[in-house]
């Protein structure tokens, strides 16, 4: 049961119960001279490819949250690969439900460098040692009329995304309207298509005034980055559902890419 009012500590709980020591590890990090911990979840599987997945950097946008711990739970995500999670990155954001966190910080614009808040300090310090596969972040949007995704890398797996919710009947934004109010970004600095956009990095981190962890781990530490957007008017089930379907859809696009690849 996924409640649409769950609080951080149900959360915790849920994910705690996870913990076996061996395939699955739930640890707690510390954030420096603030006295948070973020939860940090990884999913072994000997010598595969590592996905990141991350939600909850807006404390106001709760399904992709909720929607992580479902997929994790119900076993959905694929075998084949390991996967860092990271199931609520503004925990204190999350409590008081508002997008900023606890100091007032928007934690998504503080992924440069070593990190500017607590939260990114921490997460960017984790993931120092690793690469990833792929890089997913679940958002909402309160201006969006069906879902849509931003993607870095290059590839087709943000079309493949779309594909799969449509199939589903799952409403996707023609980012007719939504675009000009989801930033910063236009289209001289972007393309966009039906439910896609795929932004020119350097400059929408000018743009943002800052990096995000999209961003960030499109940098260097993911082969392809997606931020996922869900539309927070829609029903609560419905939001879950495109961020779960938008997941699996992803990993099976980055499945089939790897698959097709020359061997060296």
């Amino acid at each position: 049961m996924i409640p649409s009012g769950g609080t951080y500590p149900e959360l915790v709980r849920r994910w705690e119960a996870m913990h076996d020591g061996d395939r699955v590890s739930v640890d707690h990090l510390e954030t420096r001279r603030v006295g948070r911990t973020l939860l940090c979840v990884d999913i072994r599987a000997e010598q595969a490819p590592t996905i990141s997945i991350a939600a909850g950097v807006h404390g106001d946008e709760p399904a992709g949250v909720w929607a992580l711990l479902g997929l994790v739970e119900d076993s959905e995500l694929d075998a084949r690969y390991s996967y860092r999670i990271w199931p609520c990155t503004n925990p204190s954001g999350y409590a008081a439900r508002t997008r900023q966190s606890a100091d007032g910080v928007d934690v998504n614009r503080t992924f440069g460098r070593l990190g500017t808040s607590p939260e990114a300090r921490a997460i960017l310090a984790a993931n120092r040692d690793l690469t990833f596969a792929l890089s997913l972040d679940l958002h909402e949007d309160c201006d969006a009329s069906g879902f849509y995704c931003y993607e870095y890398g290059g590839g087709e797996i943000g079309r493949r995304v779309i594909s799969a919710l449509d199939e589903e009947g799952l409403e996707i934004d023609p980012l007719e309207t939504t675009f000009n109010l989801a930033g910063p970004l236009d289209d001289a600095h972007s393309m966009r298509e039906r439910g896609r956009v795929v932004p020119d990095a350097s400059e929408e981190t000018a743009l943002l005034g800052g990096l995000s962890y999209s961003l960030a781990l499109a940098r260097g530490s993911a082969r392809h980055a997606l931020t996922f957007e869900t539309p927070s008017p829609a029903a609560w089930g419905t939001r879950l559902a495109m961020h779960r379907c938008a997941v699996l859809a992803a990993v099976a696009a980055l499945l089939e890419e790897s698959a097709s690849m020359p061997l060296k």
